[in-house]
């Protein structure tokens, strides 16, 4: 494996800015709302966004590494619509010949450890109005199974309520809530870093499903898998779990099992405030830094569709092509929220398999609230192009299959204590084919090779017409 300058973020932010792909705010900005307020405005865009000087903070903010797939794929090399398939690809080869990572004497984020832990130094900003306060939000999380030793990572919410602690809300189901319940059966702390500033390697092992990695298995060597290269690993100084080398910022932290603090609210990918509750109290022992390192936020919409949406659809494409003959694509809508709403494209062999589909996607991917299933010459990264094979395909009496009182995200409101219902959409013409149900396409041709006047469109006061 030969690496490659995904492992660290100070590259990246380099190749970037040669590229023309980085927005660089040079006036003061501050970190309470009016951060957030400019990089929405070139969110979805082609770069990313560096604030260079955040009021009352040394240390510059970036934003904005996910949230356009042109921008991801350029950085990994790969066509945009390539990327499911990749990234689909690059766990699979983990999951056959997993590359563990390293653990090295030290590394950049040891540059500098600070005397005191005062979470205040840092640039941690707070995004929308109604924001409980400053938010970890793209950090890592390293923790060890108690019980096997066995290395999981996830990306959780953290907000900050001192200068040594922190909330966190732990999605249901994630290996942490395991550890933590493993934790407090042993009467013990559960240990974790946190590492703020990595990239997308490490970023896509985080949010891969745990459908595509159990429990059992060090999901760090999909990090590998996207580097080139063993992930390196620096040994922890004051607990048993290790930290991230090439991290901009790394926290030593700790969690005692049963104490709690009210957490939220944060504005989440739904585009709804998480409500405010109680939930497990962390406590930051120690703070490592790089010598000038950049604080890494996303703001929860399009960066994360894109970044989890893809871990999705990568394990939802690489289910489906085993177990439904025809399936060519998988894609996990914006107006989704990128974790609700997978259209699939199928290119059919028999009749029967749009429902299969349906039922082996909800199973790939628990989150899903709406699976659509279209024929292959349906473009379904164009919801314009979705809904004609829904108004014009799908039968109702028979497309539409309803599950009812299943697991679901808890974030989204659909699903109150995690249960709901899921709806999937067979929107398949009928098969065998018949003509009547085939597109319509114009033949191509050049216009370049013809004589073709267009004039430009005038106002009708300067055509000399009445005024609009």
């Amino acid at each position: 494996m030969s690496a490659n300058l995904l492992h660290d973020l100070g590259r990246i932010l380099a190749a970037l800015d040669a590229r023309g792909r980085l927005v660089r705010v040079r006036s003061e900005v501050d970190p309470v709302h009016e951060l957030a307020g400019i990089a929405a405005r070139f969110e979805g865009g082609p770069r990313a966004v560096l604030f260079e000087r955040v009021k009352g903070h040394r240390w510059p903010v970036m934003t904005g590494l996910y949230w356009s797939r042109e921008l991801l794929a350029d950085l990994l090399g790969r066509d945009e619509k390539a990327l499911p398939q990749h990234v689909s690809n690059c766990i699979r080869a983990w999951q056959q010949r997993p590359v563990d990572p390293v653990v090295v004497a030290s590394g950049p984020v040891l540059e500098v450890t600070e005397a005191a832990v005062d979470l205040a130094a840092l640039p941690i900003p707070t995004h929308a109005e109604k924001d409980g306060g400053a938010y970890f939000d793209a950090a890592v999380v390293i923790a060890r199974d108690p019980d096997t030793g066995v290395r999981n990572a996830s990306i959780q919410r953290f907000l900050v309520t001192g200068p040594d602690t922190m909330t966190i809300n732990i999605d249901s189901g994630r290996h942490l809530e395991l550890y933590l319940e493993k934790a407090r059966a042993r009467g013990e702390s559960l240990f974790f870093t946190l590492n703020c500033g990595v990239g997308p390697g490490l970023h896509f092992a985080a949010a891969t499903p745990a459908e595509a990695a159990p429990a059992d298995t060090d999901e760090l060597g999909i990090a590998s898998e996207f580097h080139g290269a063993p992930l390196e690993l620096v040994p922890g100084t004051c607990s048993p779990v290790e930290m991230v080398a090439h991290a901009m910022i790394a926290l030593e932290c700790e969690m005692i099992p049963g104490e709690l603090a009210d957490e939220g609210p944060f504005a989440e990918v739904t585009g709804y405030y998480a409500r405010r509750a109680p939930r497990p109290v962390v406590h930051v022992r120690r703070i490592h830094r790089r010598r000038e390192p950049v604080f890494q936020t996303i703001l929860s919409g399009k960066e994360v569709w894109n970044s989890v949406g893809l871990l999705g659809e990568a394990n939802v494409l690489a289910l489906l092509q085993r177990q439904v003959p025809g399936v060519a694509d998988v894609y996990f809508t914006h107006g989704g929220c990128g974790f609700y709403h997978a259209v699939v494209a199928l290119r059919q062999k028999r009749a029967g398999w749009g429902k299969q589909a349906i039922m082996a996607a909800f199973a790939a991917f628990p989150p899903l609230k709406m699976v659509t299933v279209v024929d292959d010459d349906v473009d379904i990264r164009n919801a314009g192009d979705v809904e004609w094979a829904m108004a014009t395909r799908m039968d109702p009496a028979t497309g539409i299959l309803v599950i009812d009182r299943v697991f679901g995200h808890g974030l989204n409101p659909g699903f109150p204590d995690y249960i709901g219902s899921k709806v999937g959409f067979d929107a398949l013409r009928p098969f065998p084919f018949r003509y009547e149900h085939d597109r319509a396409f114009f033949a191509a041709a050049d216009p370049a090779a013809h004589d073709i006047a267009i004039p430009e469109i005038r106002p009708a006061e300067a055509a000399g017409g009445e005024p609009a």
